[in-house]
């Protein structure tokens, strides 16, 4: 199925032209009578093959895929939700609140594990692990850190290695980030000693894992924490420069997941794409769906570490934001 991509300003109403996205397609036909306005977070080559299966089987419909970040994301849906049909974030804590807050479809007819799903509204379709990325070639005749303690360890012992050269997320600007690190600081003090570490070594913030997995294998870093482990792994040009180490002391694991706005366009269309894409994360190959499935990672009772319930929203809480932040600036960013 071939798909075409065309400039914003000529598919997107006027609220969007100022709107810098990350990447914007369209899939399909240009004379279809139907379409579909997907807003994402997730990389469009993770979903090319996804939605081009999607459209075999529905060639009256064209698809338009917007990424941007988690953070942006949630502010454009929340401010236009009429103009996208199906929104798809890794950031757990905002989905749960976009749903809570009255912006997804009820969906009576998809049916989801409990435990992958919100109010039937929200549902999950991969566990996908927050992962230490390091540059392979940097740890030759230093010990590979298995655990976040043994990556405080490492970084101690060798200051003048990994001054500036130590990635991770800018939890002012990413949602995910945000996410992962309320998670860490509630399983583990480890997290805030090891925030202190990063910092003291002229941290380098991120928007993105992808920008570091770029930085990681161009050698401008030598270490990320909390990078999304399935976007490292589905770098195959990275494989013989970086490993993915899985911390062993705790895993942070979300679900990537989706709704369909309440307001979209032709609710019909919009559902039939989820109930797809959920479809496709349970009976597709690796090739029609290159994202980890639901039970790709998952914790000894089965499930992922990060549960898609109310209290996933308490760092969402404005005052406990400002307070969580201010704590993470002073421990990253520190006076040389």
């Amino acid at each position: 199925m071939r798909y075409f991509a065309i400039l914003i300003l000529c598919v997107l109403p006027l609220f969007a032209t100022a709107q810098e996205w990350e990447d914007q397609q369209v899939f399909g036909s240009e004379s279809a009578p139907r379409s579909l306005r997907i807003l994402s977070s997730t990389d469009t080559s993770f979903f090319v093959p996804i939605i081009e299966s999607f459209i075999a089987q529905r060639p009256d419909v064209s698809v338009e895929y917007l990424v941007t970040g988690t953070a942006d994301l949630d502010d454009l849906f929340r401010q236009n939700p009429d103009q996208f049909d199906v929104v798809i974030s890794s950031a757990m804590d905002l989905q749960l609140k976009l749903t809570n807050d009255g912006f997804a479809q009820w969906l009576e007819e998809l049916e989801h594990p409990d435990w992958a799903q919100w109010r039937s509204s929200l549902f999950a379709f991969t566990t996908e692990p927050a992962a230490i990325v390091i540059n392979t070639a940097a740890f030759d005749g230093l010990p590979l850190p298995a655990s976040r303690q043994d990556l405080i360890e490492v970084l101690r012992a060798n200051p003048d290695l990994f001054d500036g050269k130590v990635g991770t997320y800018d939890v002012r600007l990413s949602g995910l980030g945000y996410l992962f690190a309320t998670q860490d600081a509630r399983a583990s003090e480890t997290f805030w000693r090891l925030m202190e570490v990063i910092g003291s070594l002229d941290a380098q913030l991120y928007c993105c894992s992808g920008a570091m997995i770029d930085d990681l294998a161009e050698g401008r870093i030598l270490v990320a924490y909390n990078v999304l482990g399935s976007y490292a792994l589905a770098r195959a040009d990275t494989e013989d420069v970086l490993t993915v180490i899985l911390p062993s002391d705790f895993p942070t694991t979300m679900m990537r997941s989706a709704l369909v706005s309440k307001s979209a366009s032709d609710p019909g269309l919009a559902e039939s794409f989820v109930s797809h894409l959920i479809g496709l994360q349970s009976e597709g190959s690796a090739e029609d769906f290159p994202l980890p499935s639901l039970d790709a990672f998952q914790d000894t009772s089965g499930r992922p570490s990060i549960s898609l319930e109310p209290a996933l929203m308490t760092y969402l809480d404005r005052l406990k934001q400002q307070i969580f932040i201010r704590e993470w600036e002073s421990a990253i960013i520190q006076d040389r």
